[in-house]
């Protein structure tokens, strides 16, 4: 089969690329996703807020899946859910696998929008033992709001970002009681009214300075609590509780791209990408929170038409621009940036760039340098891990293709 875009994911960045694809005027355009339906995590996120940036209203996270997923059939896009893209047959060969069997997609583009998704126990570490009760954040929210499951008994959560109280809305929703919030960092990362609002309605701590030191059963093999560990003292406590939710720490679902060769940034281990969104691997994009774990669904859904129009520029263009890629280097305390490369004069999504932050530091200013050019200096507000920081684009029509990486860094 040949199509002129193939799109992995049927997120809301998958989903929105298509929209713009189709709108741009490009005629075949496969979105494949493993999921039952189209929409992505949205689907079984109960809470409001979803739209305000890219549909201009605010819907409920399976509203919001379903309009995307509606938009996207009506501008004439295939959505065939059910069907993982297992991998690579060739240069943007794509084997897609369903209850139908295997088939090879050509693709004259591919766009890779598979998304994130949270660390669970076993990659975070976490000794003790292996018991029924311990699940992520997304898992929880299938359990509770597409399969209808009662949760019942005392919840620890792990983190203490915005998911996190999320997390414990869900929870309280599910007939839970939430037990309290733990994090390694020395203070909460989501907004002060959310763990005021945690600690009057649920009566639920946050502990800092914290991590689980060992997860304890019962003899009936059941999740009986778990021990808290202080960083700082080293002392220890016992939390009883029959539910453990493991939230944030976001990873990209970076498999399939790996699989095929895509080149990966060393800082988001998602594929390092341009500001045209375009990865090291010719006429191959990725957009969406596999770029930039996590954001909200409505930024992740700019970055899909960003990309979209690119790939729409590229097909028509023949033979397609190599373009200039000069790569960005964040300096500590900064985690990581993306896009994580150049192509001047092409600006990133929205006009701007995605950083993140490995600790707290207050309000200051974040410089952008090549060599001894100083290319833009920008204020940014207090650095808190987890937490975006938003970097202003237009310094990149000054970079010098040839003068070596541009650094980032603290002022």
């Amino acid at each position: 089969m040949k199509v002129d875009v193939l799109i992995a994911g049927a997120g809301p960045a998958g989903l929105a690329a298509a929209v713009e694809l189709r709108r741009a005027g490009v005629s075949r355009v496969l979105v494949a996703d493993r999921e039952e339906a189209a929409g992505g995590v949205p689907r079984h996120c109960q809470h409001t807020g979803f739209g305000v940036r890219d549909l201009h209203r605010v819907l409920t996270g399976p509203a919001y899946a379903r309009r995307y997923a509606a938009l996207a059939a009506k501008a004439g896009a295939e959505i065939r859910t059910g069907t993982t893209v297992t991998g690579w047959a060739g240069d943007r060969e794509l084997i897609l696998t369903s209850g139908h069997g295997i088939e090879t997609v050509h693709a004259a583009a591919v766009l890779l929008a598979t998304g994130c998704r949270e660390r669970p126990r076993p990659a975070r570490l976490v000794p003790g033992s292996r018991v029924p009760g311990i699940m992520t954040t997304g898992e929880l929210q299938q359990r509770v709001y597409l399969h209808r499951q009662r949760l019942a008994g005392r919840a620890v959560i792990v983190g203490a970002e915005h998911v996190s109280f999320s997390a414990a809305l869900t929870l309280a929703h599910a007939g839970a009681q939430v037990a309290g919030l733990v994090t390694g960092y020395p203070a909460q990362q989501s907004y002060r009214a959310f763990q005021l609002g945690a600690r009057l309605r649920w009566r639920a701590p946050v502990w800092v300075d914290s991590t689980i030191s060992r997860v304890a059963a019962t003899p009936g093999s059941r999740l009986a609590g778990v021990e808290l560990a202080d960083s700082l003292t080293g002392a220890t406590r016992f939390v009883p509780c029959s539910l453990l939710v493991f939230t944030g720490d976001w990873i990209p679902d970076h498999e399939l791209a790996r699989s095929g060769g895509v080149p990966l940034d060393p800082g988001t281990s998602g594929p390092a990408v341009d500001t045209a969104l375009e990865t090291g691997t010719p006429l191959v994009f990725a957009a969406g929170n596999l770029i930039h774990p996590a954001e909200t669904a409505d930024v992740a859904a700019l970055t899909g038409r960003h990309a979209a129009r690119h790939i729409a520029a590229a097909l028509a263009t023949s033979p397609v621009p190599s373009g200039a890629r000069v790569p960005l280097v964040v300096e500590p305390p900064l985690r990581w940036i993306t896009p994580g490369a150049v192509r001047p004069p092409l600006l990133p999504p929205r006009g701007r760039f995605l950083l993140r932050s490995d600790s707290f530091r207050p309000a200051g200013r974040i410089e952008v340098c090549q060599g001894p050019r100083l290319l833009a200096s920008s204020r940014t507000g207090r650095l808190i891990p987890t937490r975006p920081v938003h970097l202003p684009g237009r310094w990149v029509t000054h970079v010098d293709p040839a003068a070596g990486p541009v650094h980032i860094r603290l002022g």
